[in-house]
């Protein structure tokens, strides 16, 4: 319901916009020509953001923090083996999370090196895109959910961390 009027609202928003950059007085006008070149800001500005974050994610960028991870884990599982079981355990729950978030992400890498399948036509030789498109936004939403997962991980352990050190 709320979804629907939230939908509504800016379809009329944007209508109104429209009518008011053809059919509006001078201020008006402006005011539509400086909506619109605002929103297109907004998502050149989007463009750029996610086509930096691929660059990123394409250079390595969760490679270098998973084996830091991994060295931690390590180098506090040797001081561990002496300390309070419930560090272990959180420990070992841990180094699940990073081996899961591991497999994800070399799921996403071979999905990202995959080749891209050819565009089939449609009647009238009418191009489909949108198998090729669907999977491009699945996989950033896929990227979007690995980021936000590796940083609460990252969080998580850092706080181990700290429990560790003072004990």
């Amino acid at each position: 319901m709320i979804r629907s009027l939230l939908k509504l609202a800016a379809v009329l928003v944007v209508c109104i916009l429209v009518y008011n950059y053809f059919f509006g007085t001078s201020e008006e006008k402006t005011q539509s020509q400086e909506v619109f070149e605002k929103a297109r800001a907004l998502v050149v500005a989007g463009a750029q953001v996610l086509k930096g974050e691929k660059a990123k994610f394409d250079a390595g960028k969760y490679d270098g923090v998973m084996e830091q991870l991994g060295e931690a884990y390590r180098a506090l599982r040797k001081q561990v083996k002496n300390m309070d079981a419930q560090l272990v355990d959180q420990l070992d729950d841990l180094e699940k999370r990073k081996n899961t978030l591991q497999q994800q992400l070399d799921e996403i890498e071979k999905n990202d090196s995959a080749p891209e399948p050819e565009t089939r036509s449609g009647k009238k030789g009418l191009a489909v895109p949108d198998i090729q498109s669907s999977k491009a936004a699945d996989q950033a939403r896929k990227k979007q959910d690995l980021q936000r997962a590796l940083d609460s991980l990252v969080q998580d352990s850092e706080r181990l961390i700290q429990q560790a050190s003072q004990k």
